[in-house]
C-alpha cells in the first residue's frame, strides 16, 4: 500500500470518527423540540454531550487538515465547488457552538429559547448538508480540465443527494435518541427509548434506499458487504429499541454509520471527485496528492499524535460515563436578564 492509499484510508477513518461522534451530538440538538419539553430536560440533554461535543469536532478539523495537506487539489476543488453548502455548515456549527456555550450565562427564558433555537438550527443544517455534500462527491460533479467545478449550487440538489441528506438527518437523529437513552435515566430515558423506536423504522427505509442506490450506481463488488452490515445493524436497532436495550442499540447505530461512510469512500476509490464532464478530468488519489516527501512527513506526525488524541478522548468518555437525570440538575446560576 502506497502513501496515497494510506492517506485516503486515514481521511476516511477521520470522517468515520466525526460522523459517529458528532452524529449523536447533532441528534441530541435535533431532538430538542421532541424530548426537551422543559428547561430541566433540555439541560439534561445538553449535559449528556457537554463534556465531549467540542472534542468530537476535532475529528472534522483534523480531517479537513489532513485533506488539505495530503490532497490539496481535492481540497481546493471541493471547497470552491461546494462553497455555499460548506459555508452554511460552518455558519451553523458556529451558531451551535455559541448557543451551547452561552445558553446558561443569562437566567432568562427568552435568552434560553433563542439559544435553543440556535442549537436546533446548528444541528439540523449540518446533519442534512453533510449527506448532500458526500452524496454529490460520490455521484460526481461537473469538473473541467482546470480542476474547477463548473456546476451551480442547485445542481447539487439532485434526487440522490437529497436522499443522502435525508439519510444522514434520520440516522443522526436515531443515533442521538439512542445516545440519550444510554446517557440518561428517569423520564428522559423512557421518552428517548420511545423516540428511538419510532425513528428506527423510517431510518431503515430511507437509509436502506440510499445505500442500495449508492451500491447499484457507484459501488464495487466487495462493498456489498458494507451494504449488508449497514442494513443488518439498522434492522437490529429496530428490534433492540423495541425492548429498551439502548446499550446494544447504540453499538449498532455506530456500526451502521461506520458501514455507510465506508461504503461512500469505498465506492469513491480511487477517485476523490469524479467529473461528470469527462472521466479524464476525475480527481484521483494519484493526480491530486501532495509530494511523496510531504506525505512521508505527515505519516510520521500522524503516527505520533493519533494515539495521544485517542487516549485522551477515550479517557474523557470514561470519566463522564454516568447517567444523568432531571433530579441532578441544579438551579440556574446565570446572570439576571438586563432590565428594560
Amino acid at each position: 500500500m502506497g502513501l496515497q492509499e494510506f492517506w485516503f484510508i486515514l481521511i476516511a477513518v477521520l470522517f468515520v470518527g466525526y460522523f459517529v461522534l458528532e452524529g449523536f451530538d447533532f441528534g441530541v440538538g435535533m431532538l430538542f423540540p421532541v424530548l426537551g419539553r422543559t428547561d430541566n430536560r433540555r439541560r439534561v440533554m445538553l449535559n449528556t454531550i457537554g463534556p465531549v461535543w467540542d472534542g468530537n469536532e476535532v475529528w472534522l478539523i483534523t480531517g479537513g487538515g489532513a485533506l488539505f495537506a495530503a490532497f490539496p487539489d481535492w481540497y481546493a476543488t471541493l471547497f470552491s465547488g461546494f462553497y455555499l453548502p460548506l459555508l452554511l455548515i460552518l455558519v451553523a456549527l458556529i451558531l451551535r457552538i455559541c448557543a451551547i456555550e452561552w445558553r446558561g450565562k443569562i437566567d432568562d427564558p427568552t435568552w434560553r429559547a433563542r439559544c435553543d433555537a440556535g442549537i436546533m438550527i446548528g444541528s439540523w443544517v449540518p446533519a442534512v448538508l453533510w449527506g448532500v455534500a458526500f452524496a454529490n462527491i460520490v455521484r460526481g460533479v461537473a469538473i473541467d480540465e482546470n480542476k474547477q467545478v463548473v456546476s451551480g449550487f442547485f445542481d447539487l440538489l439532485n434526487p440522490y443527494a437529497l436522499l443522502g441528506g435525508a439519510t444522514t438527518a434520520l440516522v443522526f437523529a436515531l443515533h442521538g435518541a439512542v445516545f440519550l437513552a444510554l446517557k440518561t435515566s428517569g423520564d428522559v430515558r423512557e421518552d428517548a427509548v420511545k423516540v428511538a423506536a419510532r425513528l428506527s423504522i423510517p431510518a431503515v427505509v430511507v437509509a436502506g434506499a440510499f445505500v442500495l442506490w449508492t451500491q447499484l450506481a457507484h459501488g464495487k463488488g466487495w462493498t456489498w458487504i458494507l451494504v449488508a452490515v449497514a442494513a443488518a445493524a439498522l434492522i437490529g436497532v429496530v428490534a433492540l429499541t423495541a425492548v429498551a436495550r439502548e446499550g446494544w442499540a447504540f453499538v449498532l447505530t455506530t456500526v451502521a454509520v461506520i458501514a455507510a461512510v465506508a461504503l461512500l469512500f469505498g465506492s469513491l476509490y480511487p477517485n476523490l471527485m469524479p467529473s461528470t464532464i469527462d472521466e479524464a478530468y476525475n480527481l484521483t488519489i494519484y493526480n491530486a496528492s501532495s509530494s511523496p516527501y510531504t506525505l512521508k512527513v505527515m505519516t510520521w506526525a500522524a503516527a505520533f499524535l493519533t494515539p495521544i488524541v485517542l487516549i485522551y478522548q477515550g479517557w474523557t468518555y470514561w470519566v463522564f460515563r454516568q447517567r444523568i437525570s432531571t433530579a441532578q440538575i441544579p438551579p440556574s446560576i446565570g446572570l439576571p436578564a438586563k432590565s428594560r
